[in-house]
């Protein structure tokens, strides 16, 4: 089904080392795709698996394709839990189709589908994409496909971030199952807390504003003598690990329906970005220009930074003494003054959806599920049966269950404060976290223009207040644009 007006975004939150944060690609009219923004250097990581495709074969009549991007040792996994469907429904199945590729390559195969109308029957959808996907007929609901035990078994975070009614994202028919959900928590050096002989952040009570801004002082240090700071409290990416901060002061960019930007006049904003500038401003972060020299992952890496945005995907490479020599451990953002008293980020996610003209609707429903929610599976990709983790558990029982005890045990290597990242995945008194707004839009465009000029504050080259007058117009007419091409694939649709 060709549109004249396209507007998919091919959006991938992957938690499981593989992509760290969300690459979108966005196709206004069909064969025309913008390039994919880059990704913030905490987001380091690329798929670099080869394209290939297995055909497993079963005894029925049935032929699904499936078209995935993932690396070579999750492919293991999933290839696996794909024989043993077709084992399991072999007198259904005559063959499952299972292809993977790169993101990008993946990406570029999708628009060409689309365009042509010939679409693989189970493919991937970011939160991001659901309401184009929805709205331009590509992708089926899932709810009168599985049951009501296997939904409620998974996050109730990504029950919401994949439900759609036809307005509103999170409310009304299922599109997706979760391949996993992820979250920047926030990172911390306890060897350089050990130097300066600091208690360690408490993960039950995330620092305030001022409490955060007096640790990272204490921890801002010229440690050679030589006149120049060489270690700095914090580090911060604009793109990436500067929201949670605002986040947790009760921002938000846009009035509730979304139609609106709401930056000029936003003194919850005027105060987190002040507060968030100001760390850079006083010398607690590198400067522009250093980080320019020096991103801040890297320096995290090499031990000059005591705290750092670590996303569920970090994990792994923040475990591995040959990348990260240092003892380290999980915490929540810093909490402002005017926000819910709770520390707030942001997660992604990726989902298995069954396209909207698979002639095996029921066949395809019951494999996303299995992806999705096989105990067994589940327990091989976040290692509690395997020892190598790659994502965490989809299913709450197990995270919170086996896979706490095997982080506790030690089977399974990973931040001991996990209960972080489950806090701001389930929310309780001290933890909150949600899709960005630009999940909640046609596209992300329109945040673009405040991420990428926060540098100019940093530099003193304008005031917060005039940045903020300066940046909304541009904004307000990206957002107005991406609500015309919603309007536009809703009446064509």
């Amino acid at each position: 089904m060709k549109k004249k007006v396209l507007s998919i975004l091919l959006a991938g939150c992957m938690s499981m080392g593989i992509l760290a944060g969300c690459s979108t690609t966005t196709v206004e009219e069909a064969g025309e795709a913008t390039p994919a923004e880059p990704a913030a250097d905490t987001a380091a990581a690329e798929t670099t698996s080869e394209s290939s495709t297995e055909t497993l074969a079963g005894e029925g009549d049935q032929t699904i394709h499936v078209f995935l991007y993932m690396q070579e040792h999750e492919k293991e996994i999933y290839q696996q839990l794909i024989d043993e469907f077709v084992e399991e429904h072999k007198d259904q199945v005559k063959e499952v189709v299972f292809e993977v590729t790169t993101q990008d390559e993946y990406n570029q195969k999708m628009i060409a589908n689309m365009t042509a109308g010939d679409m693989p029957d189970v493919f991937y959808v970011g939160p991001a994409a659901v309401r184009s996907y929805v709205d331009n007929g590509y992708i089926l609901p899932l709810d009168n496909y599985v049951d009501d035990a296997t939904i409620s078994s998974i996050w109730g975070t990504t029950q919401e971030i994949y439900r759609y009614d036809g307005s509103e994202i999170g409310k009304g028919s299922l599109y997706a199952f979760p391949k996993d959900l992820s979250c920047f928590a926030f990172a911390y050096n306890q060897d350089l807390f050990d130097e300066a002989g600091l208690e360690y952040p408490d993960p039950n009570k995330p620092y305030t504003y001022a409490e955060f801004e007096e640790v990272c002082k204490a921890l801002t240090k010229d440690k050679d003598g030589d006149g120049e700071v060489d270690q700095w409290g914090v580090a911060c990416a604009d793109q990436w690990g500067m929201t949670p901060i605002l986040y947790s002061n009760g921002v938000k960019f846009l009035n509730d329906d979304m139609t609106k930007v709401n930056v000029a006049n936003n003194p919850q904003l005027t105060e987190a970005l002040t507060f968030y500038t100001d760390l850079t401003k006083n010398g607690l972060t590198p400067s522009v220009e250093q980080d320019t020299a020096l991103g801040g992952y890297q320096r995290w890496l090499d031990g000059q930074v005591a705290f750092y945005a670590c996303g569920t995907w970090d994990v792994a490479a923040f475990m591995d003494d040959a990348t990260f020599p240092y003892k380290w451990n999980l915490c929540g953002w810093p909490v402002g003054p005017s926000g819910d008293g709770r520390s707030h980020t942001w997660m992604g996610s990726v989902g298995y959806c069954v396209s909207a003209t698979t002639e095996y609707p029921d066949l395809c429903a019951e494999l996303v599920s299995k992806l999705s929610t096989d105990a067994d599976g589940q327990r091989a990709v976040s290692g509690i049966s395997t020892g190598a983790s790659i994502q965490l558990p989809n299913i709450t029982e197990l995270a919170y269950g086996e896979f706490k005890d095997a982080v506790n045990s030690g089977k399974v290597p990973y931040a001991s404060n996990v209960d972080v990242i489950f806090g701001y995945f389930d929310g309780n008194d001290n933890y909150a976290a949600a899709l960005q707004e630009t999940d909640y839009t046609y596209n992300s465009e329109w945040f673009t223009p405040f991420w990428s000029g926060v540098f100019n504050i940093k530099n003193g080259d304008i005031s917060v207040e005039d940045y903020l007058k300066q940046v909304e117009p541009e904004m307000q007419e990206l957002l107005d644009e991406a609500i015309e091409l919603q309007n536009s694939a809703t009446k064509n649709g």
